[in-house]
């Protein structure tokens, strides 16, 4: 039986998360949403530490392999010590990550993740090696291998996106793209990349920045003037996908406690393409997708909560209709 295989393109890091009761949050008055607030001097207790890696494309990458299949990872590291917990992490899930691509300079991608008890987070980074993409860090790397790019996050390196893009391109390639925040910031440069694109995954804001709509209906259908099949998201609100033949609407896979929401939207993402690539129908690939970010959030960590191959799920909260 053939082994679909999927490339994870974008970001690694590690990541320390730190909960405690001195590290919790309150309701703003006047936004209504849950705020965290640190004195300036203070010193917080934390009474829990946990070490995990994440980035997008590290996290996608385990629901890969987890589903079994031929799953690798390209990005940038640096030569240190969080590169070779990534490293090691990635090899112990079976994750090919031959084609990384390495910076003598800078440093690895680097978190520190405040835990509140509401399961939000306030996340102090250092970019590293995550801001220093390059066309020349990826024109020659050998993509024939794959059949799938999942391309996430990549700091806003447009020039870098582009090339791995037309390599892909040329090689009759297929890409699922979760734009990030910097890319999405760059719309003149992002838009053109989406010819290229076979799904794309955002959220209903994110959407908003591409198309006009005021539902995830209506935006899901106008993104299919860019691709061929779009995903659109509104956290507990549910998700709506469109093929150019069906239309899926689903809600919440399962009402839980969040412990942690690191890694939600890469866990969607990626377990929707472990399904979709595999020959799965729009509205089973959407379940699985929906049950695999609902088991992340019960877990620290973008990882610990990625679903195995086999796993029985139930059913959800869903609708299909004709396009």
């Amino acid at each position: 039986m053939y082994m679909v295989r999927i490339c994870s393109v974008g970001a690694a890091s590690q990541d320390v998360f730190m909960s405690g009761k001195d590290i919790k949050s309150h309701l703003d008055p006047i936004e209504h949403v849950d705020v965290e607030s640190f004195k300036l001097g203070a010193k917080l207790e934390a009474e829990k530490i946990d070490f995990a890696t994440g980035g997008g494309a590290t996290n996608a990458s385990v629901t890969f392999a987890r589903q079994g299949l031929d799953s690798s990872f390209i990005g940038k590291l640096g030569r240190d010590i969080p590169a070779h917990g990534v490293i090691v992490e990635l090899d112990n899930e079976n994750v090919n990550t031959q084609n990384v691509v390495y910076d003598e300079i800078k440093g690895t991608q680097y978190s520190t993740i405040l835990l509140t008890d509401s399961g939000e987070r306030t996340i102090l980074i250092y970019r590293g090696v995550a801001n220093s993409h390059k066309p020349a860090d990826y024109e020659n790397l050998d993509f024939t291998q794959y059949d799938w790019l999942y391309i996430s996050s990549f700091g806003g390196a447009m020039d870098a996106l582009d090339c791995i893009f037309q390599i892909a391109s040329r090689l009759g390639k297929k890409i699922a793209f979760n734009p990030g925040s910097a890319e999405l910031a760059q719309m003149d440069k992002l838009k053109p990349l989406l010819e290229d694109v076979e799904i794309l995954i955002v959220n209903k804001d994110e959407a908003q920045l591409i198309v006009e709509g005021e539902n995830m209906e209506e935006l899901a259908r106008h993104l299919l003037h860019f691709v061929p099949l779009s995903i659109v998201s509104d956290g507990p609100n549910g998700v709506t996908a469109c093929d150019g033949k069906t239309v899926v609407r689903a809600g919440m896979y399962e009402d839980v406690k969040v412990v942690d929401r690191t890694g939600a939207g890469d866990a969607f993402g990626s377990g929707f393409l472990s399904q979709w690539a595999q020959g799965r129908s729009l509205k089973d690939s959407i379940v699985f997708a929906s049950a695999n970010s609902t088991s992340v959030v019960t877990k620290i960590g973008a990882k610990a909560g990625i679903l195995s191959k086999g796993v029985v799920l139930h059913a959800m909260p869903l609708s299909e209709k004709p396009f």
